[in-house]
């Protein structure tokens, strides 16, 4: 799912259908950001009503959204949802829905993950990527997770995910050092909300002095100095800043043609990858995984008329200006428009 380009009321109606299904058993779901009169917070309290067990792990500390959080928590437990609020110390940021349904013989588990808040209001406005699978490992893993977030496990291991504070900075480094060992042959694209974490930032120009490419989406806050003479020649970072907030997380490594790929709710920075509970999940279907290279990353890559460049010395010149009397500007977020809606206009 490409947000807002796709409606996000396939996943309403996935929890709202999950809320109905009499052979769903249960629900547990992160909420971070639900904003004002949520559709997803309704259907896990019709789900209760329904006699299902429905978890909720709140995050109180969303900042600017702490309020409407206590309201919807106490809305939550008033209807009998099993409330809780992660764990002392870390935020909890992940994305996460797990909904377990009987079926023949056994249980399947069906999951929701993504890059951002399940608020259909920010939603309409924020670019996010969201995943809907059936996936055995993928849900091992989230229940493991569940089951660490309610104070049921110290789980250290997980079979697909990357997850802060456990082992998410590890998993990104040890694939950067992987290129780095390709050299010329390596090449790493990266989008996310900000880049600050020292360690990544050191990884990524030891990776450009080893001749691998780098190509870094970076929205807000870039503490790297791209283009700087043996340091980080093989850097480029762009930002986009257009219509809708540039919301999503992906972390694609060639790894020589074997490329792997992870989306998530994590940014590069010392408070997601330390003091959040984050989740980074594998891209592993390979049709899927060269759609978001080809048809979201390098779209933003070509963007001339709504993305800056990074200069080494800090500074940001938009791409507008260096076009020749004459060229078309791209815009990448009208090219999504167009390709998922046929609507262009403001």
């Amino acid at each position: 799912l490409h947000h807002p380009y796709e409606s996000f009321s396939t996943v309403v109606d996935f929890l709202e259908a999950a809320a109905e299904d009499p052979d769903v058993l249960a629900i547990k779901q992160t909420l971070y950001r639900v904003g004002p009169k949520p559709p997803i917070v309704r259907a896990l309290m019709r789900a209760r009503e329904n006699g299902k067990q429905v978890t909720a792990l709140v995050e109180l500390k969303a900042r600017f959204d702490e309020e409407s959080n206590i309201e919807w928590a106490r809305a939550l437990e008033k209807a009998g949802v099993h409330v809780v609020y992660g764990l002392i110390g870390l935020k909890t940021h992940c994305k996460m829905t797990l909904i377990v349904r009987r079926e023949g013989d056994g249980i399947n588990r069906y999951l929701h993950l993504g890059t951002g808040n399940y608020n259909s209001i920010t939603a309409r406005l924020y670019t996010d990527l969201g995943l809907m699978t059936t996936n055995e490992d993928f849900g091992a893993d989230s229940t493991e997770l569940f089951n660490y977030l309610t104070g049921y496990s110290n789980q250290r291991e997980y079979r697909k995910f990357l997850v802060a504070p456990v082992n998410l900075r590890q998993g990104l480094l040890q694939r950067i050092e992987r290129e780095i060992a390709l050299g010329e042959k390596g090449h790493i694209i990266a989008k996310a909300n900000s880049l600050v974490d020292p360690q990544l930032i050191q990884a990524f120009y030891r990776a450009s002095q080893a001749g691998v490419k780098v190509e870094l989406i970076i929205r807000g806050i870039c503490c790297l100095r791209p283009g700087l003479e043996g340091i980080s020649d093989n850097i480029e970072v762009l930002s986009v800043v257009g219509r809708f907030l540039e919301h999503s997380r992906i972390y694609y490594f060639h790894n020589d043609g074997d490329s792997e790929m992870y989306v998530g709710s994590a940014d590069l920075m010392p408070r997601n990858i330390d003091r959040r509970v984050e989740v980074l999940f594998p891209i592993e279907d390979e049709e899927m995984r060269r759609y978001i290279v080809e048809h979201i990353l390098e779209v933003y890559l070509r963007d001339t008329a709504k993305a800056y460049a990074l200069q080494g010395d800090g500074t940001y010149n938009s791409r507008s200006e260096n076009t020749e009397d004459g060229e078309e500007l791209f815009n990448s977020q009208l090219h999504f428009l167009l390709e998922h809606t046929g609507v262009t206009a403001d």
